[in-house]
């Protein structure tokens, strides 16, 4: 993440098509078959509070529910329900294809853009004050996708359930009690930007012509509902439903200028509230959880159990506890995990990709705009997709590069040889395209040109084609990869190597993110993400059967790449092509270690030479133990790629500490905070995937061809556990169990994958499997 001067569509796109035909954002769907029963509910995967939230720190404390477009912060207090709306394609801003004087382009919410909320949703009961209340408690279950809060007055036990529905499209919440008692009160429906609407609909439209809407419709039973003023007012209903949807006419179409102009956003989420409202809200919620469980019980974990005293306490009790008595909670630690998940499934499905917020905001002025950074957060929020059964959440990542590369190759050709840019291509050539540190949905860049960032986007790419062997997906993404080549088959310069005298090529002055010079060339960043570039569309174009000869040329020029070496002077893997360190010792980013993670050309396994891996591990020891959620998330990675368990383990522990006036940590509702500056902390996504993907990496490490078991397995974790549903790269699925720090049993599933080496502490087995079968392998401690 990078510290420049901080400035404070409905339902699913589809994928976009070689051609980008205009898709709808918002588009009308057939009526979802109901399931007849949910399934019960576990305890295992159930967070809980014995207060709501406080209305003026939703970002904090406010549980997130969404539909992979709609997004929701909900603050549960008993006499007024305030739900803040977000949808994923409301971005003001355009195109924003023009460079600044000192060759930037502009990085402001009227150029550029931002994310916004699209509306708060209000119910207010005024007769269920917290202070008249008893037994207050609000639960989210992470496995069903449902939000529910509940308490007694007058001796009446009262229950709400609020959940967002991907297959009716609509947030819904569901008041309901036993003992004869009764509602009375008003919904309020109302914009973020002075739109004027109606009782239960509004309309607006930025300046960039994006245009957008939301809906509700209430009713209830034993009551009434009726319009009063600018609101709904409700009477003595033994039960009331509310459904919200809205959205924008946003398309995945630069044609079209990523619009779609036949779709009234307003009119259509009048229609999914009045489908949805004709229908019960018991089937409405049994159709949202079978559709959430179909991906969430793809994937499973056990860490072990935690005490019956870390049990009874609520969950932000129990993570100031885990800080305090530093003593492990292992039920914690794994629902920290599908918290990570039940995040992605909430945030990608349909529509634009997660971002740094994803759909949850508290505000109209998100930092860095709740942009997508290339140079590692829009990457980290994608790295947990694969590991942990959640490979159709992918998709997003996917469908808005495709939907982008239009307008990227675009700007590439017309901005990117700018004499403004101070990254421009010192030979006068151009070709294919990149991207700058930050993008919007409309295809425009913000802030610097990031010239590596295109590698880095088709590296994430193509491992998550090496993890499904999805042939359809490589020819989705062919083109990415090959005008990446092409890009830095124009931008290479020719160096010789002053101690040995060989001619090597090496990337034009880049700058290592963040820090450090503006202007070296051949930095370690540049050359590792080019190299696996070059290798992964090798073996694309041969994969595809296409552009043999272009894949030779491609082909030698990674033999030519320069490879990093190590400082003779720090004893570091070098990150600017020089002995000394030019930038801050302790810096967040780990931009020279990408070959360590998420690339693995780096190995502790006697492939790579051993003065690369101690070069390595020293610059990673130097940059600490201690810093923002993400940065310490790629920490824990690069030590399990490292085998060194319990540093990996203490910078996951270290994301659990509570945040307390702002720090780094842990909010009462499990948002990652990242501290921007003392004192203000905001919530950052990115952690709460990396993190996860740590925590998997530990238990699990692949590569085409070869699987390791337990490879940094801490001492917290070794007396017995389980992973099930793990994707590995290579095509398969991997169901784990292990005692005492040894595995015990490994079921492989075969998803295209037919062979690997399967192994732990050393020893390995050659297993073969065909597709669609599996294969169980035991007695890993004999």
């Amino acid at each position: 993440m990078q510290h420049p001067p901080s400035r404070r569509g409905f339902l699913a796109l589809a994928a976009a098509t070689g051609a980008l035909a205009a898709t709808p954002a918002f588009t009308a769907t057939a009526a979802p078959r109901r399931p007849a029963e949910a399934p019960a509910a576990d305890a295992r995967h159930q967070l809980w509070w014995r207060a709501p939230a406080d209305e003026h720190s939703l970002i904090r404390q406010g549980l997130p529910v969404g539909n992979g477009r709609l997004g929701a912060l909900a603050g549960n207090d008993p006499g007024r329900e305030l739900l803040l709306v977000t949808d994923a394609t409301l971005w003001t801003g355009g195109r924003n294809d023009t460079l600044d004087a000192d060759g930037q382009f502009p990085y402001g919410r009227d150029d550029f853009g931002s994310l916004t909320l699209l509306a708060r949703l209000t119910v207010d009961l005024p007769d269920h004050d917290l202070s008249a209340v008893t037994g207050y408690r609000r639960t989210l279950d992470l496995a069903q996708g449902v939000v529910t809060t509940s308490y007694v007055r007058s001796g009446v036990t009262y229950r709400r359930q609020l959940f967002a529905s991907r297959p009716d499209d609509v947030i819904v919440l569901h008041f309901s009690q036993s003992g004869g008692g009764r509602y009375t009160g008003t919904v309020t429906l109302a914009g973020t930007h002075g739109e004027h609407g109606t009782a239960d609909s509004f309309a607006g439209s930025f300046a960039g012509g994006l245009r957008y809407g939301a809906a509700i419709a209430a009713h209830g039973s034993g009551g009434t509902v009726r319009t009063v003023g600018a609101g709904l007012e409700f009477t003595g209903c033994r039960e009331l439903t509310v459904v919200l949807s809205g959205g924008t006419d946003y398309a995945p179409n630069p044609a079209t200028h990523y619009r779609d102009p036949a779709l009234d956003p307003r009119e259509l989420a009048r229609t999914k509230v009045r489908a949805a409202a004709r229908t019960s809200a018991g089937a409405l919620l049994r159709t949202h959880i079978a559709d959430h469980r179909a991906l969430f019980d793809r994937f499973g974990l056990s860490l072990g159990t935690s005490s019956a005293e870390q049990r009874a306490l609520d969950t932000w009790e129990r993570i100031q506890a885990r800080a305090r008595d530093n003593e492990p909670d292992l039920e914690l630690e794994a629902a920290y995990v599908q918290f990570g998940r039940y995040l992605m499934i909430a945030g990608s499905r349909g529509s634009l990709p997660l971002g740094l917020q994803g759909p949850w905001l508290d505000g109209n002025d998100p930092d860095w705009m709740a942009d997508y950074h290339t140079d590692i957060n829009l990457q980290m929020n994608y790295w947990m997709a694969d590991r942990t059964g959640l490979s159709p959440c992918f998709d997003a990542l996917t469908d808005y590069c495709v939907a982008q590369l239009p307008s990227w190759t675009d700007l590439t050709a017309r901005l990117f040889d700018d004499p403004r840019n101070r990254y421009r291509n010192s030979s006068g050539e151009n070709a294919g395209w990149t991207v700058a540190i930050s993008t919007n949905p409309y295809g425009g860049g913000g802030w610097w040109w990031h010239p590596a960032g295109n590698a880095w986007l088709c590296n994430s790419l193509f491992e998550h084609y090496e993890y499904t062997r999805s042939r359809a997906h490589l020819e989705r993404i062919y083109p990415l990869l090959k005008g990446a080549c092409e890009f830095w088959e124009a931008r290479l310069l020719t160096h010789t190597l002053p101690d040995s005298g060989r001619e090597v090529l090496i990337a034009d002055s880049d700058w290592s993110p963040e820090h450090g010079p503006l202007d070296a060339k051949g930095i370690t960043y540049a050359q590792e993400l080019v190299h696996a570039l070059f290798g992964n569309y090798r073996t694309a174009a041969a994969e595809l059967g296409r552009d043999t000869a272009y894949a030779r040329t491609v082909g030698a020029l990674r033999d030519r790449l320069h490879l990093p070496a190590v400082s003779p002077t720090t004893g570091w893997l070098e990150e600017w092509m020089s002995p000394d360190n030019l930038g801050e010792t302790t810096h967040r980013h780990l931009s020279p270690l990408v070959g360590l993670f998420p690339g693995d050309r780096i190995r502790p396994d006697g492939t790579t030479p051993a003065e690369v891996v101690a070069g390595a591990t020293a610059l990673l020891t130097a940059r600490g133990m201690n810093s923002f959620g993400w940065a310490n998330a790629w920490r824990a990675l690069c030590w399990a790629r490292l085998k060194n368990p319990e540093k990996a383990y203490r910078l996951i522990v270290n994301n659990l500490r509570p945040s307390t006036g702002g720090g780094n940590g842990t909010a009462p509702n499990l948002f990652d905070i990242y501290e921007v500056e003392p004192g203000r902390g905001i919530f950052q996504i990115d952690a709460n995937f990396g993190t996860p993907t740590a925590v998997t990496e530990m238990l699990l490490y692949s590569r085409p061809g070869h699987l390791e078991l337990l490879p940094a397995l801490p001492a917290a974790w070794s007396a017995a556990g389980s992973l099930t549903g793990a994707g590995a790269r290579g095509g398969f699925l991997v169901d784990l169990h292990w005692r005492d720090g040894t595995p015990t049993e490994v079921r492989i599933r075969s998803t295209g994958g037919t062979m690997a080496s399967v192994g732990h502490a050393g020893t390995f087995r050659t297993v073969r499997v065909r597709p669609g079968e599996a294969v169980t392998l035991r007695d890993f401690g004999r």
